[in-house]
């Protein structure tokens, strides 16, 4: 029997994070506590009666009763995200159903412990609901953001994150760029590899838990490398996204 039903939820806002990413405020007729890292499905029915559903990550904290943040990205070609994107106003109606899942999530029982978040591209929104989380109740586990994109335009929360890392000293946000760096950058400037992961665990006195969410390609290259140097499976947790910029 499934748990949650269909709901038409309104568009309360709409806020362009960049070029190709906009986040969507839905006010909800049945709202439902969520754990940070679960999604929502989004299902459009044309006159015709054709359906098409997509899922998109929650990037409100749950602490935002009443209403859910989904960051969607536009996707080329993308039926729901194009009409998303394109079609959709304040104080339209959308139909949704969620919150959904229970294994890429991360917990209050896991606050006190080290964490470490991997995004590339808008895999960064289910990460942005455990930051917003985590500042919400004053969290103070060492904690990482290691976020790959292709430019600086294509930063997703770029405002909030840098606030989030100059108010919090337990918070390490670190940004990798894989096309082109701002002017005069010297972070990094390549996709993720063994030696990057390598220096970032080295920031954390014991074993961090990871949470990795991006195209297939960096997730499985981080969760590999992550084994390969020394993590169990048991603490890292992977989603994957279609495509991304990153």
């Amino acid at each position: 029997m499934e748990k949650f039903h269909w709901q038409v939820a309104r568009v309360k806002s709409i806020v362009q994070e960049t070029t190709r990413v906009k986040t969507f405020t839905l006010q909800l007729t049945q709202w439902i506590p969520h754990l940070p890292g679960q999604h929502y499905d989004i299902r459009l029915t044309s006159e015709d009666g054709y359906q098409a559903e997509r899922s998109y990550s929650i990037a409100s904290p749950p602490e935002q009763t009443g209403e859910i943040d989904l960051t969607i990205e536009l996707i080329d070609d993308g039926e729901v995200s194009s009409y998303l994107y394109d079609g959709i106003a304040v104080g339209d109606p959308l139909e949704v159903r969620g919150p959904i899942g229970g294994y890429f999530v991360w917990k209050d029982t896991m606050s006190a412990e080290p964490l470490l978040l991997v995004a590339g591209g808008s895999g960064v929104v289910p990460l942005m609901a455990m930051l917003r989380h985590r500042a919400r109740i004053s969290a103070t586990n060492p904690t990482t953001l290691l976020f790959s994109i292709r430019t600086a335009e294509d930063v997703i929360y770029r405002n909030e994150l840098e606030e989030l890392a100059k108010q919090d000293t337990h918070f390490n946000l670190i940004f990798t760029f894989t096309r082109q760096a701002p002017s005069g950058w010297t972070g990094y400037q390549r996709r993720v590899d063994q030696p990057m992961l390598t220096d970032v665990l080295k920031r954390f006195e014991s074993q961090p838990n990871c949470f990795v969410c991006g195209p297939t390609s960096l997730v499985e290259q981080v969760a590999n490398t992550l084994v390969d140097l020394g993590l169990p499976d048991s603490i890292i947790r992977t989603e994957r996204f279609g495509p991304t910029g990153t």
